[in-house]
């Protein structure tokens, strides 16, 4: 990708040879050995130069890419005004990750997290005629979101690159090509940059729309649980995973056993209340108390499934959902925490489909210390609304195809939405159709962290030596190492080389350092440059230069004036297995 060539002696690349105890995870680790960043505050850091040029080669990629697409180049500002976010609605519910600050004037500003008020402000301004849609338009920009834990290094930051797209449309199946067409675009990104990845149905979280895909690197070190189905190409992370309704096989009908109030002193857990009455979890019935800017709520759960606040929330469909605090759980059920239940409940009532089919339920009594039994939905509390409220678990089926699911942990290095016209009618940004009516834009968003992806990167391809770059993101191609520089003849072979591949239009890293031949050939391990020429005064007693590569165990020797060709062909297969 890159056609820079350096040398080591007048390049800047301060390794370390220890393990950094600030560093957990093992992308982290390699970066700041292998001098490609160094941290200036928490989350924020400086891109040395092997760094950058490992993100350059990134962007790139994304920029071939996103042009290819048809998506055009632009730039907007990192500091945004409050009035924007404020009318779009999202100023208070974004939370403490906006960084807010007020200028000189007094009057309100962020750091941008993201752009979609910015770009529909754009584009309510310029754009006002179906003749100039679609179009789409994208960035390569550092973001701003203030995270309370930032961690693993650049993985999580609060500042951080981003490659961030919005697509205009003037209706559903224009919108539903470009989001099409953006998907084929991450596929082809990450694939040349030699990621093993999934695309997985996602929630839209703060950014809003009607759908997205998350584009998840599998890593065992991901933050994100993911699931698939073996089957068919049903995948999803975990928050936004479907449960598949099992339809009841039973064709007879429990009876109604009368409701019976028994003492359950201290015991406010699953497990402290199913081992004392002697049932299994799934018999009893959890009842949760949210609070929500509508007013509290009660969420219904089987004991021995998990609430999924996500979808509770989309379900509620609010911006605030937090367990309710000690005082409202009494007020709301006149018992303290751990003992509620849905009987006599004054708020609104929402259960989990798995809910529908349970007869006889324990669950709390309302009441201090007790538990009731034989507990029926219909006769003695009602649910206003049944739905997918649940974590799906390892025992359940694909909801799709019925197959059996597998789960993994993922890392998020892209994303896509449906925005549909959820910016574009808050902020008014409407054009006129063919019959001069004015209708709102219909949107898409796109987003890729360039920082993430070279971390993401290095936890997929790396051994316990160092990094194993993909010739597409490395910084250089070939590394060359004279092992012995104070032989002349090594030093002239080495040098003759580094500018025979250099001329060739390849990016090389001559190790002209007078160090031990352990010391380079450690360091080329550490930093991962896909193909190692070392030269030394053995080789050159068969007229020979050693080629390895940096992904294989084996060497070979080849002759000095056959090498440079040879290697030229052997960066060029590395690219094409990527495409």
């Amino acid at each position: 990708m890159a056609s820079i060539s350096r040398r080591y002696s007048q390049f800047f690349i301060p390794t370390i040879k220890e393990i950094p105890a600030e560093a957990e995870i093992v992308s982290h680790q390699l970066m700041l050995r292998a001098g490609m960043i160094r941290k200036l505050a928490a989350g924020i850091y400086t891109y040395l130069p092997y760094g950058l040029l490992a993100i350059k080669n990134t962007e790139s990629i994304v920029r071939e890419e996103m042009d290819r697409a048809g998506a055009i180049e632009l730039l907007l500002p990192g500091v945004q005004p409050g009035d924007l976010w404020m009318e779009s609605g999202r100023w208070d519910y974004y939370g403490p990750e906006l960084l807010r600050f007020q200028d000189r004037h007094k009057r309100e500003s962020c750091l941008g997290p993201t752009h979609e008020e910015v770009i529909t402000d754009l584009a309510r301004r310029e754009i006002h005629s179906y003749k100039q849609l679609p179009i789409t338009l994208y960035q390569i920009q550092t973001k701003f979101r203030d995270e309370i834990r930032p961690r693993f290094g650049i993985m999580r930051a609060r500042e951080f690159i981003m490659k961030d797209a919005y697509s205009f449309d003037i209706d559903e199946e224009g919108a539903n090509l470009s989001y099409g067409k953006m998907y084929a675009a991450y596929e082809a990104i990450f694939k040349r940059c030699g990621l093993k990845f999934r695309a997985v149905e996602a929630d839209t979280g703060p950014i809003g729309g009607s759908f997205s895909h998350e584009f998840m690197v599998l890593s065992d070190s991901g933050e994100d649980d993911i699931v698939s189905c073996q089957d068919c190409k049903y995948a999803s992370n975990l928050e936004k995973a479907e449960v598949k309704i099992r339809e009841s096989g039973s064709t007879s009908i429990e009876k109604e056993e009368d409701l019976q109030i028994v003492d359950t002193p201290e015991m406010r857990t699953i497990d402290e209340v199913t081992k004392f009455l002697s049932i299994g979890p799934e018999k009893l019935v959890k009842t949760l108390i949210y609070q929500t800017e509508q007013g509290p709520i009660a969420a219904l759960v089987r004991g021995d499934h998990e609430l999924n606040e996500t979808k509770l929330r989309n379900v509620l469909n609010v911006q605030e959902l937090t367990m309710a605090d000690p005082e409202t759980v009494f007020n709301v059920t006149g018992a303290p925490m751990g003992f509620a239940g849905a009987i006599g409940l004054k708020v609104r009532v929402l259960a989990d489909f798995a809910i529908k089919e349970m007869k006889n339920m324990v669950m709390g009594a309302n009441k201090n210390d007790k538990h009731v039994l034989n507990v029926n939905e219909g006769r003695d509390f009602q649910v206003e609304q049944y739905a997918d409220l649940r974590m799906i678990t390892s025992s359940d089926l694909c909801p799709r195809c019925g197959g059996k699911l597998i789960f993994g942990k993922g890392i998020e290095v892209g994303q896509v939405f449906k925005l549909g016209t959820k910016y574009s009618t808050a902020l008014k940004a409407n054009f006129l159709d063919k019959n001069g009516r004015e209708t709102p834009i219909i949107m898409g968003c796109y987003g890729i962290g360039i920082g993430r992806v070279v971390a993401a990167i290095i936890e997929q391809s790396r051994d316990e030596n160092g990094i194993i770059f993909p010739v597409s993101i490395s910084p250089f191609e070939v590394t060359i190492l004279p092992l012995e520089m104070h032989e002349s003849s090594v030093r002239k072979v080495a040098e003759n080389l580094y500018q025979h591949l250099s001329n060739l239009g390849l990016a090389v890293f001559l190790d002209d350092r007078d160090e031990r031949p352990g010391v380079k050939l450690k360091d080329a391990d550490l930093l991962g440059i896909p193909v190692r020429a070392a030269v030394s005064l053995r080789t050159l007693k068969t007229d020979s230069i050693e080629i390895k590569l940096r992904s294989k165990p084996d060497l070979r020797l080849l002759s000095i004036n056959k090498t440079p060709e040879a290697i030229k062909e052997v960066v060029q297969s590395l690219y094409d297995s990527l495409k």
